[in-house]
């Protein structure tokens, strides 16, 4: 082969290899998930470089909620699966999955799970009737938790996209920031009083309460209902042994249920767990209102 056909040669393989490397620049992964703080950590850290889907409506706890035959079929072709673990969003083992592109974010802690105890069937907003499980799963308010789930969907993305390992690893320390940030708030906020008690509106708090130190209990209230007088008994009962000056709800309770309230001595807050896509902001400027929303409890009086 003479000398200028090695170059032409030389130059035609060049310029093969570039376009594929290009086009794998081009393609964006394809990662769905199945709640919103999973959403959130994986566009953070993928940034550019991922397309994110979470199908659950807007009107549903994604915990509760079950797609249908296409979404599981949309699922089943994604490059990634993002669950949350700790028994949430029971659908995922009545599905046939591809187990090698699902990533249970919390397994690196599983040992740390909590246990809930079991409630009646009720109503929790439009998804109908449903119990609680065994387990706890709302992990990702434990801020260093959710630090862990990032890391561990950084971890996955760099494994499909090694040549991108650097920028998912960059992007993924700047959102460990922010949450260890959150974390360290947490905890100044609630130094003053620790042992406080406290009454929430749902068994959604578990993992909250421990790394935190919260004094907790738990009732089954919607924000949207208003207080029966059956539910006012319930927490007359619940305050004789456990004197709470604050119910922590997960929505905007209706103001009827905020005066009933009152009327024990009792003001309300909202701790959104975000579990779902919010109205307005994001992941951050809701957990950061969290804490925002935090501080008059715990302030001495």
């Amino acid at each position: 082969m003479n000398l200028s056909l090695r170059k032409i040669l030389f130059i035609n393989i060049t310029f093969a290899l570039l376009a594929i490397h290009s086009s794998m620049a081009a393609e964006k992964l394809t990662v769905y998930v199945v709640n919103y703080p999973l959403q959130f950590f994986a566009e953070r850290i993928g940034g550019e470089y991922v397309n994110v889907v979470f199908p659950a409506p807007a009107d549903f706890d994604p915990a509760y909620w079950m797609p249908d035959t296409p979404t599981i079929a949309a699922y089943q072709q994604a490059d990634l699966i993002l669950l949350n673990g700790a028994g949430y969003a029971r659908w995922v083992n009545k599905a046939t999955l591809p187990r090698f592109r699902m990533v249970i974010t919390s397994a690196g802690f599983k040992e740390q799970y909590l246990e809930t105890a079991e409630i009646p069937t009720h109503s929790h907003g439009s998804e109908g009737e449903h119990a609680h499980e065994s387990l706890a799963f709302t992990t990702w308010i434990d801020f260093s938790f959710a630090a862990k789930q990032a890391k561990a969907i950084a971890e996955a993305l760099s494994r499909k996209r090694t040549d991108l390992r650097q920028i998912f690893q960059k992007n993924y320390a700047a959102l460990e920031k922010d949450l260890i940030a959150l974390d360290i708030t947490i905890k100044e906020v609630v130094s003053n009083n620790r042992a406080r008690p406290l009454v929430v509106s749902h068994p959604v708090y578990d993992y909250f309460a421990r790394r935190y130190g919260l004094n907790i209990r738990s009732v089954h209230w919607e924000p949207d209902d208003i207080l029966t007088n059956e539910q006012m008994m319930e927490l007359k009962s619940i305050l004789k042994e456990h004197p709470a000056k604050w119910m922590i709800w997960e929505g905007e309770p209706v103001q009827a249920s905020v005066d009933k309230l009152k009327t024990l001595g009792i003001d309300s807050l909202v701790f959104d767990p975000c579990g779902n896509v919010p109205q307005q902001g994001d992941f951050l400027t809701i957990m950061r209102q969290n804490v925002e929303n935090l501080k008059p409890a715990f302030q001495h009086y």
